[in-house]
């Protein structure tokens, strides 16, 4: 079955230069276009596509926006429901559209849900990647990209500390593992510094993506900074 994509981006050329890259694809399906976030919110009902291509800067709503709409619970009031059970319909996985490497906006965005981000001067070969990257529930974020997250978030001024009481399902090595994909650590990186297979490794971030209740990796490492779990500075042992 084909990748059902959303494009979503008010420079028109731009916007079809994504279309045409995406739609050469025997896998990918582009299904829709939507000129801003508010446009995005009733395609996304109407069309419930499997990846959302979303720029960040748009005007009427912004990409950030649209995306804590569109993965949000609840329904913005006016919003019509597109026809069938909107409740149970699976919400699409949101890949972020960027100028820069990382931005406040890129947070933001990662709070709102996205599953990552994608520069928007990325290679046709790198934006294909990404759609299956996502689609196949993994995060859009590189070990590098992940480090510089990690920076930012230390010189942060303002982090949320309310404790996470899912932490405490944890199993001492789960946690273990935790503290270095917040650490930045990629899985081959984790599995040479705890001496354990790279399989081993996915499998502990599976349960603890599962135990914690997170989409993937790159919100497990939001979490982990904003929660407290992971000081400022420290580094992994």
């Amino acid at each position: 079955m084909s990748i059902r994509v959303l494009v979503v981006d008010d420079q028109q050329m731009f916007r079809v230069g994504l279309v045409a890259i995406l739609a050469a694809q025997s896998d990918i399906d582009v299904v829709g276009e939507a000129v801003d976030g508010a446009d995005a919110l009733e395609k996304v009902r109407a069309l419930r596509p499997d990846v959302v291509l979303m720029d960040v800067r748009m005007p009427t709503m912004n990409g950030i926006e649209a995306t804590a709409a569109i993965l949000g619970d609840g329904e913005t009031e006016g919003d019509a429901q597109p026809e069938g059970d909107a409740e149970s319909a699976p919400r699409p996985r949101v890949v972020m559209l960027t100028t820069f490497d990382i931005d406040d906006y890129v947070f933001a965005a990662l709070r709102a849900g996205a599953s990552g981000f994608l520069l928007k001067d990325a290679a046709p070969d790198e934006l294909v990647a990404a759609v299956r990257t996502v689609h196949a529930g993994d995060a859009l974020l590189s070990p590098r990209v992940t480090r510089t997250l990690v920076a930012e978030f230390v010189g942060a001024p303002v982090r949320r500390t309310q404790p996470v009481p899912a932490f405490a399902e944890l199993t001492e090595r789960e946690r273990e593992v935790l503290l270095l994909i917040a650490a930045g650590l990629s899985n081959s990186e984790i599995a040479e510094k705890l001496f354990i297979a790279e399989q081993t490794t996915k499998s502990h971030v599976s349960r603890i993506l599962t135990k914690l209740g997170l989409r993937d990796r790159v919100h497990a490492v939001v979490l982990a900074y904003e929660s407290g779990l992971v000081t400022p500075g420290e580094q992994p042992r």
